[in-house]
This record gives C-alpha cells, structure tokens and sequence, in this order.
C-alpha cells in the first residue's frame, strides 16, 4: 500500500520502517485502552471498563468452551494481550494514512513463534520433558517410527497456519480497502468498513483460539482436541 498517503511516510516508506512504527502504535493503542479501563475501577462499571470487562468475560467464556475453566484463567494473560494487540494492529489498518502491521509476515511470523514456543514450553512443564516427547509417538508403539516426525511436521505446520493465516487475510483486507478508496475516494464507503471491522474482529478472535487449542492438547496430552 505504498502508493497510499501515510502519516508516518516522511520516516521512510520502506516496509520495515511502516512495520515498527505502527506496531508500536498498535501496542501503545493496546496500553492507553487497558490503562483506561482501570484507572478508576467500580463496583458498577461504565465507559472503558465496561466494554473491556465484557471483553474479558467473552474471553474467558470462549477458553472454557476451548479448553477448560483452570486453563483458561491461567492463560487468559497471553491469549487475551494477543487479541487485543493483534485487533488493535489490525484495525488501524482500516484508517486511511495508517497500515496494519499484521498485513506484514514478519510480524504474523513472530507472534505466531511466540505461541509456539510457548506452548511447547508450558506442555513440557506440565507432562516432563520424556513424557512430552514420547506423546508424538502417538498411542501404538509400532507405528511411532511413522507417527513421530508426521506429528513433528504437523506441528511445525502450526507456525505457518497461524502466521499466514492472520498474514494473508489482513493484507487482502488492505489491498480491498486500497481499491474502495481509488474507486470512491470522495464517498465514505460504510458497508467496506464495517466488513472490515469485522474481519479485524474474526482474525484476532481466531488467533486467540487457536492460542488456547495448542496450549491445552500441550499441557493436557489430548492432541486429538485439536
């Protein structure tokens, strides 16, 4: 989307350039929301707090749905900070002069080896490292030597569905919005952009999802959940 006008192109219109200072205003966007929906907490919420502690509740009620009530608590931290920063990334995308940082791989790439690594990290605390590894083995011994490195494969395969996935459906939606405003640049297309709220919306509550799958078949062995 170089060829649009951006509010940040006098510091370069290089991809990299766009990626690191509207990552980090999706990751300030992030902080100003969490710090206003708790500098004055009550008893009977209103405004900010409202919404995010509504926000909260639907979060904590899909990880249950997903995994169950103790994972769900317990890993809300990450799963929930991915969904607002990467609703955040993706819906500045929609202002004109802004572009979402998740229509760039490498930051699609990088959160999704952060739920990788981590999710690894967390079955292996949970079950021990033996017992972690022996689980790709599947269930019946002799097939082990087939099933090992299909279920190695297969996980290594989640880095590329979840990179690719949120990579390719935000950069579709921003060429889409590049087009609506070429084709109608004096007109405010409504319909465009509540679709593309929308699907700001979808990618990130996909992505948390998928967190909270991969870290409950990791820490409770049940791969066939996934």
């Amino acid at each position: 989307m170089n060829e649009l006008w951006l509010f940040f192109g006098f510091l370069g219109h290089d991809q990299y350039t766009q990626l690191i200072v509207h990552t980090i205003i999706a990751a300030i966007l992030s902080i100003v929301v969490a710090k206003l929906a708790t500098r004055n907490l009550q008893l009977i919420p209103s405004g900010c707090q409202n919404v995010m502690e509504a926000t909260v509740s639907g979060m904590l009620y899909i990880g249950k749905d997903v995994a169950n009530e103790e994972i769900a608590r317990k890993y809300l931290t990450l799963a929930g900070s991915l969904a607002i920063f990467i609703f955040m990334a993706n819906a500045i995308g929609i202002i004109p002069g802004f572009e979402a940082p998740t229509a760039n791989v490498n930051l699609t790439l990088t959160l999704a080896l952060i739920v990788f690594v981590y999710y690894h990290f967390e079955g292996i605390r949970a079950q021990g490292l033996g017992h972690y590894i022996a689980h790709f083995a599947g269930p019946v011994k002799w097939l082990a030597p087939l099933m090992f490195p299909v279920e190695i494969l297969s996980h290594f395969s989640r880095i590329i569905s979840l990179a690719f996935r949120l990579f390719g459906n935000i950069k579709g939606d921003d060429l889409f919005l590049a087009v609506l405003l070429m084709l109608a640049p004096w007109v405010f297309p409504l319909a465009g952009y509540a679709l593309l709220t929308f699907s700001a919306f979808l990618q990130a509550f996909i992505f948390m999802v998928l967190t909270y799958v991969y870290l409950y078949g990791a820490i409770t062995g049940q791969e066939e959940a996934l």
